[in-house]
């Protein structure tokens, strides 16, 4: 699916470039691995130093599951990964995953390619147990936030720059809480990958986000 991409972006001190999840366990070779994800890291890295020249901010958000998260296929009786499965109050699903980014592990981690140091802001998310968090402003039941928007209201921050992974995610939900919070939404597609899980997922979520006027942003939109 092509997007047409803004140009001319200039970049200040009112942006905000949010890096989703660039941890061990979704690299490939980690548990939920995303396919290729190991290959956005350098641009990221290129487009959040640009960021940092500007003057703008650069927040990463963080998978920060206990071990006993319910959206791990683990913590259910027969069910494995990729198992459709929704709670009554949506706060796990659609589908169950295999245990991943637990609380203290190497697959928690952030990638070692991923310069971190540029970060601003550290967000952690998925902490409770029994509610998963794709959003990187607020859990799947919509009743907690991360912190998040309260650390871009702080900074007067009025357009979010999105990329990480995985696309189809937390990318994704990331974006629509974004939009519907009252920011100005880039989603940099180039700088995603998706899981595609269930199948036909990608395309979806970048159709739902053309809808409702997310903009999309290529590494060579800005200035």
């Amino acid at each position: 699916m092509q997007n047409k991409y803004e140009k001319n972006i200039q970049i200040n001190n009112k942006d905000a470039l949010i890096i989703i999840d660039i941890q061990n366990d979704f690299i490939p070779g980690g548990t939920l691995a995303v396919n290729e994800g190991d290959l956005i890291i350098d641009d990221i890295n290129n487009l959040a130093k640009k960021f940092k020249d500007n003057k703008a901010i650069i927040v990463l958000t963080q998978d920060w599951h206990p071990k006993n998260h319910l959206s791990f296929a683990s913590n259910h009786e027969g069910k494995k990964p990729g198992d459709e499965y929704i709670s009554k109050n949506g706060a796990i699903g659609p589908v169950l995953w295999p245990d991943h980014c637990v609380q203290g592990t190497n697959g928690a981690k952030f990638h070692k390619d991923l310069n971190t140091q540029l970060a601003n802001k550290i967000i952690q998310k998925g902490i409770r147990h029994k509610v998963d968090s794709y959003s990187g402003f607020r859990d799947n039941d919509k009743k907690t936030e991360t912190g998040l928007r309260k650390y871009l209201n702080s900074k007067n921050i009025q357009r979010i720059f999105i990329c990480g992974l995985a696309l189809d995610y937390c990318c994704y939900y990331t974006a629509m809480d974004g939009l519907e919070f009252g920011y100005e939404v880039y989603f940099i597609d180039r700088l995603t990958r998706g899981v595609d899980l269930p199948e036909g997922n990608i395309n979806n979520a970048l159709s739902n986000m053309k809808k409702l006027g997310i903009k999309f942003a290529d590494i060579d939109s800005f200035r």
